[in-house]
């Protein structure tokens, strides 16, 4: 008997085709019950309650175990919109004491996925953040009447002290990049914004935990789940100590009163930094709370730009503060030695170029060209260097700005905030393309004297001057001490040493010395306290001279080095050489003397923002 091979065919095809179906249905219930969770998450969410347990966010003291800034409670509104039942929508905004416009408003934008991703209605949402005490109080009490909904407790900033808002930064709620960058946060949370909350960020905010609570069938929160066996605790963030002395903060920023500029202060032998001040500034407390976005929209429309830090931010010419570099660069390149002289008739005076000067002994020295800030001297040091026979103005000026570079100027010092300048430093391929290949010393010449196309920051400034005070060193300027548990990162750690002989600090030194004893830094002399100084001029185009000033004190073991800048006020002897004296006595003495009380009583009172020409709306 013969057999139907295409019927025997058939039978495999068939079985084949049932094993499929069965394959199919055992990946799609694999699919559902393993690698999907949105029915597991369904079932989990009607029993339980997975919440989230926020760290207590680090603490700030300053440099001298001062408490800056520390933690309150916060409460938020927060639902799973799936338990979310109907209910009395008027009695809710009464308790809260919001309309229920803005309960549209706030419950539309919760759901709107580009600014809610990963929205889901299983998981917790946040509604309303930062709820007054009262409102939690009303809220608590009636909570039950409000199927969903659960109160979510955070912590917010508080602050000691009303001074150094540029350094402390704030916190606000984290945005969609925010969320794109880092898988840490969960729309609602909060992340360093400005300041080191946000350069320190990983640090301060700790490790969330997370606690798992039981529902009834109505939703109602009954408890623990098997006690909190399952409870993740959270760690806190850690906490920092400042390089800041918060009294001399507040002093300086009560000094900057009524003026636009700032205050670098540095200890030379770390690069801690002692003071960062920029003014105007503001409260810091502004920036907490509810009124925290009505609050920064009036900061960022301010003309006087309270969130701009100048210290760290602002390019100024540095003026004749920048005189020192040049003695030190021409010292090491051998264009100059101690004994040489260059004429100064009231100036420089060269081919038909005059660059003027004050009144004082010609020919003069480097030291006593410090000590009274001639310009004529340095301006004759760049030509000599930049028109040296037998070499070419393109190779001198790179020298000349290399030097710059390894003492801090013309790129980002590194200093742990964010948002730092980096000045800037002309080099040969810029005057080459400006004046198409011919150009020479005199060309540039308002460079050696820090005007022209030289910019330079507060902090470049004051780091220079603590290079000075250090003898030719300097650790990368930095704001914060130490980290919990937490090495202090390698740079800040590290001696950076420009390539000019120890020597030629020396010198330098003792011009800055002989600037106070009989110069143009008479002002800074301070009793019992050999102060180093420099004062700056700089010329400002859009109107009134920028008052300047660099002083390290004591000479021989100095313990701070200051820059102070004002824009509009004149000459440096008339508001930096006070203003720093004053930083340098408070910080040393921790006092005004009594002869000096009249200086520091001026300074608090004076006002040059007048001069500023800034029309405030």
């Amino acid at each position: 008997m013969s057999k139907d091979y295409s019927l025997e065919k058939r039978k495999y095809v068939i079985a084949g085709f049932i094993c499929v179906i069965i394959a199919i249905y055992i990946i799609r219930l694999f699919n559902l019950q393993v690698n999907n969770d949105k029915y597991k998450i369904n079932a989990d969410s009607n029993a339980f309650l997975r919440r989230t347990v926020y760290p207590a966010r680090g603490l700030v003291y300053d440099r001298n175990g001062e408490l800056v800034v520390f933690n309150q409670p916060a409460y938020d509104v927060m639902l799973v919109p799936k338990d979310v039942t109907d209910f009395d929508t008027t009695a809710f905004c009464n308790t809260l004491g919001i309309t229920r416009e803005q309960l549209r408003e706030k419950w539309a934008e919760m759901k709107d996925p580009r600014r809610n991703p990963g929205y889901s209605s299983y998981t917790p949402q946040k509604l309303l953040a930062h709820l007054s005490a009262e409102d939690y109080g009303r809220l608590q009490e009636k909570l039950y009447l409000f199927p969903g909904f659960f109160i979510q407790k955070r912590t917010v900033r508080q602050y000691n002290h009303l001074a150094g808002a540029n350094i402390l930064g704030n916190i606000r709620e984290v945005s969609i990049s925010d969320l794109e960058r880092d898988s840490y946060y969960r729309r609602g949370d909060y992340t360093g914004d400005l300041g080191i909350e946000k350069s320190y960020e990983t640090y301060l905010r700790g490790i969330k935990g997370e606690e798992i609570l039981m529902k009834d069938a109505l939703g109602r929160i009954k408890g623990k789940y098997e006690d909190g066996k399952y409870d993740i605790s959270p760690r806190s963030g850690r906490n920092l100590t400042l390089s800041i002395d918060i009294a001399l903060q507040e002093y300086g920023e009560r000094l900057m009163a009524g003026k636009i500029g700032a205050i670098v202060a540095i200890e030379p032998a770390t690069g801690e930094i002692l003071a960062l001040v920029t003014s105007p500034s503001y409260n810091p407390n502004m920036l907490i709370g509810r009124e925290r976005g009505k609050n920064y929209a009036a900061l960022v429309k301010d003309p006087y730009k309270p969130l701009f830090d100048r210290a760290l931010q602002a390019a100024y010419p540095p003026g004749s503060t920048f005189k020192p570099t040049q003695a030190l660069i021409f010292l090491q390149e051998g264009i100059i030695t101690t004994g040489t002289s260059f004429p100064c008739a009231h100036g420089y005076n060269n081919r038909g170029l005059h660059v003027g000067c004050h009144s004082h002994a010609s020919p003069i020295a480097v030291k006593p060209a410090l000590q009274t800030s001639c310009n004529s001297f340095f301006c004759w040091g760049l030509k000599n260097m930049i028109d040296k026979r037998g070499t070419k103005p393109t190779g001198q000026l790179t020298k000349w700005k290399d030097y710059l570079v390894e003492m801090g100027y013309g790129y980002r010092l590194g200093i742990d905030l964010p948002s730092e300048s980096r000045g800037f430093i002309p080099n040969a391929e810029y005057y080459s393309k400006a004046y198409k290949g011919s150009w020479s010393g005199n060309t540039i010449i308002s460079i050696s004297i820090g005007q022209g196309e030289v910019l330079a920051t507060p902090l470049q400034i004051a780091n220079l001057c603590a290079t000075i005070a250090n003898r030719g060193y300097y650790f990368t300027p930095h704001v914060v001490k130490e980290i919990q548990d937490t090495v202090l990162p390698l740079q800040y750690r590290t001696r950076h040493m420009p390539h000019v002989n120890r020597n030629y600090y020396d010198i330098v030194a003792e011009g800055m010395r002989m600037a106070v004893t009989g110069g143009t830094c008479r002002g800074a002399a301070l009793p019992g306290i050999e102060v180093c100084g420099k004062t700056g001029t700089a010329q400002n185009p859009h109107g009134r001279d920028h008052s300047a000033f660099i002083g390290f004190a004591p000479y021989h073991d100095p313990k701070i080095a200051v820059c102070v800048y004002v824009e509009n006020a004149g000459f440096g002897a008339a508001y930096g050489v006070p203003i720093g004296s004053l930083m340098i006595e408070k910080y040393l003495n921790g006092e005004i003397s009594p002869e000096r009380k009249h200086i520091e009583t001026n300074m608090l009172n004076s006002n040059t923002i007048i001069y500023s020409g800034v029309k405030k709306h």
